[in-house]
């Protein structure tokens, strides 16, 4: 789900930031950070990169196909209508 290099510089970042004193208090701060990270970033409702792609192609593919059959329902409508104006000038002519 998420890119484990960037959480590592991530809590690099967040260790290289904390003073000297805190930095000598323990040898697994950084590994604590990662866990306090991890644990908050698992509580978040995220999607990885790749997926998120994904779903952006299936979306773009399927306003594609709305498109068409919009254009395609327009279409038949306007031939229905037509279809519908010639019988009705075709049963007048008939009539006289």
């Amino acid at each position: 789900m998420l890119n484990p290099k960037k959480l590592e510089q991530f809590a690099q970042q967040i260790h290289d930031a904390l003073p000297q004193g805190v930095k000598n208090f323990g040898g697994d701060v950084e590994a604590k950070v990662k866990q306090v990270i991890q644990a908050q970033l698992a509580k978040l409702d995220v999607v990885s990169r790749e997926d998120f792609e994904v779903q952006t192609q299936v979306l773009i593919r399927t306003r594609e196909k709305l498109s068409t059959l919009e254009q395609r329902l327009q279409a038949l409508e306007s031939k229905l209508v037509s279809d519908e104006s010639q019988s009705a000038v075709e049963s007048a002519q008939s009539t006289e």
